[in-house]
């Protein structure tokens, strides 16, 4: 079997996110990232940053992040799964949240259910090559392969935050 190019790039990603958290490289990468799609420019523009409340803190907690595009929707899907702190800390605000590019925007992020998360997880995969290392799926396999990890890994759609008067 011929070896894939990526597979070191890959290895190296996994090891920057080991035990489900990034580490302290993965942690000045993200810095960097998080300065770089908040300016909005030369960088894709999918690339955002995400803006939530520390569940425990209280202090606003920034991540860069990936907007997949599917069926006339937008969402954000965690990487890393479930106990991503990000994924933790939407949960704890109930879905409230900022997206920065260029300028900022408050947006109500809903859990897309299960049964859902499938095509959109393909469609990220499509998007997002850092995040390939950490979905145990091929961005090519069939629909039924991508059904079988949606559970692992939340997808949250972007709609525009209510107005305060509504």
């Amino acid at each position: 079997m011929p070896i894939h190019l990526s597979a070191p790039f890959y290895a190296i990603k996994r090891w920057m996110y080991r035990h489900g958290r990034p580490g302290r490289l993965a942690r000045a990468l993200i810095r960097l990232d998080v300065l770089q799609f908040a300016w909005g420019r030369l960088m894709p523009r999918r690339a955002v940053v995400l803006e939530v409340r520390g569940r425990t803190s209280g202090r606003t907690v920034a991540v860069p992040v990936v907007v997949a595009d599917h069926g006339g929707g937008r969402y954000l899907v965690s990487m890393l799964g479930e106990d991503a702190n990000w994924v933790r800390n939407v949960r704890a605000a109930g879905g409230h949240a900022v997206l920065r590019r260029g300028g900022r925007r408050t947006v109500l992020l809903r859990e897309v259910p299960v049964e859902r998360r499938a095509p959109i997880l393909r469609r990220y995969l499509a998007l997002a090559p850092g995040a390939r290392p950490h979905i145990a799926v091929s961005r090519r396999a069939p629909l039924e392969a991508f059904e079988a990890v949606a559970a692992h890994h939340p997808v949250f759609r972007i709609d525009p935050a209510p107005s305060p008067d509504s």
